[in-house]
């Protein structure tokens, strides 16, 4: 009788997917609760705070989590602890100009009338002060390849917020106060736990160095431009076709990209472990493990993209009328998902390209392959849905982003490294029928 293999579960991959699918799904409950129990405009203000403090959350990650995992991972004892109290050191200070900007605003509280103004000057700096020690955290676990502790990480983090809520709610006694009064409360327990279970080393802060400092501002800079240009990216459509086609249309444009978190969820997962592995990789001076890594993760992700992409374009309608009800039946909606399916094989291969360029410490050229990118969506999407007249527009210019994008990446870290895309999907389909192999015996 065959005995069921815990050990296949406990791999790097597979660890890093689910973190991100429990992220996903405790979103959707936890949205789902908000949505279920409280006042349209209360929902509002909390996305709008929500918002507000993503963005100022992603300028600490983008500034500090890429060069955390680049710098660290893969160094000896001495300069992993250098470059920990330098990013730690760094963190304080970033989270402490964010938090004093915010005090600032508290001047202007008596002018301002805008509820979710009012609510996200109140609490997005002590928020941001709860989320600093397992930010730096998680940024150390992913550097160390500790996914499981992610794993029960996130978990934690996430779960706690729900169960308060849960109990809230049977309480009587969830509005929006006590909303983010313990999405807080849930904030400093994480913090709390990683740093008595000693995930964080925040007594490496003794060992900052000057110019450990000045290298991680030096890539931080880059790799923070790069970050916000590609949240950026992900919202113009957004603008333009609100501008062009109305509201009406952004709906139908969202729902898609919605149910594109079926492609997200798997490449975000192989981008993190494929990001510290690199990282460890450059920071030996293996290069030539560096470039099998990019060629065996874009190659695999490609290849395993292929069959979803069948599904979508022969199944599209299901998701699209399970999620909305079917309200957006025979609407552009569902063509749209077999369109950006369909674009989203280019995804692994573009995606890895920049990683490399940042682990490489090539960020500049990560950064102008972004505005480039960025420049192709905004001149895309006004030209093809002005010629179009309708939201086609949006998917069709996606593509050309995305295929100047890749072009643009493979050809200047071809410059640095020997690849082709060509090798990449060669890479990829080897790597495949092995773990077939392996797995059948």
């Amino acid at each position: 009788m065959p005995q069921f293999n815990l050990s296949k579960f406990r791999n790097k991959h597979f660890l890093s997917l689910m973190g991100n699918a429990v992220i996903s799904l405790f979103g959707l409950l936890l949205f789902g609760l908000l949505y279920k129990t409280l006042p349209k405009d209360d929902v509002g203000t909390w996305l709008f705070f929500m918002a507000t403090l993503s963005v100022l959350d992603s300028i600490r990650n983008g500034f500090l989590g890429t060069a955390m995992v680049k710098f660290y991972a893969g160094a000896d004892d001495l300069r992993a602890k250098n470059v920990l109290g330098s990013v730690w050191y760094l963190a304080i200070v970033v989270t402490g100009l964010m938090v004093a900007l915010n005090s600032l605003a508290f001047i202007a509280l008596p002018f301002v009338h805008n509820q979710q103004t009012i609510v996200s000057i109140k609490w997005v700096g002590i928020t941001l002060i709860s989320s600093l020690p397992f930010s730096v955290i998680f940024w150390k676990l992913q550097a160390d390849e500790h996914y499981g502790t992610m794993l029960w990480m996130r978990m934690l983090n996430s779960g706690s917020t729900i169960a308060a809520y849960l109990v809230l709610i049977f309480l009587g006694k969830f509005n929006l106060g006590t909303a983010l009064l313990w999405n807080l409360i849930t904030n400093c327990l994480t913090s709390i736990v990683g740093m008595a279970a000693r995930q964080g080393g925040i007594r490496a802060v003794v060992h900052r160095t000057k110019d450990g400092i000045m290298e991680i501002l030096h890539f931080g800079k880059y790799s923070l431009a790069t970050n916000l240009s590609s949240n950026l990216l992900r919202t113009v459509d957004t603008y333009i076709v609100t501008f062009m086609l109305g509201p009406g249309a952004v709906a139908v444009l969202s729902l898609p990209a919605k149910l594109m978190e079926l492609v997200e969820i798997p490449l975000r997962s192989f981008v993190g472990t494929g990001m510290s592995s690199m990282a460890t990789a450059f920071n030996q001076k293996n290069m030539q493990q560096v470039t099998y890594i990019l060629k065996k993760y874009a190659g695999m992700l490609t290849f395993a993209f292929i069959p979803l992409t069948i599904a979508v374009f022969f199944l599209a309608d299901i998701p699209v009328n399970i999620l909305s009800s079917g309200k957006y039946r025979g609407t552009e909606a569902a063509n749209i998902y077999r369109f950006v399916m369909c674009t989203a094989l280019l995804y692994p291969i573009d995606r890895f390209t920049g990683v490399t360029l940042d682990i490489i410490h090539k960020p500049k050229i990560n950064f102008k392959k972004v505005q480039l990118m960025l420049v192709m969506k905004i001149v895309g999407d006004v030209v093809f849905i002005s010629l179009l007249g309708n939201l086609y527009g949006a998917p069709l210019a996606g593509l050309f982003t995305t295929l100047a994008g890749l072009i643009y990446g493979c050809m200047r870290l071809q410059k640095f490294m020997p690849f082709s895309v060509a090798g990449i999907l060669q890479t990829g389909w080897q790597e495949i029928k092995r773990l077939a192999v392996k797995k059948a015996v």
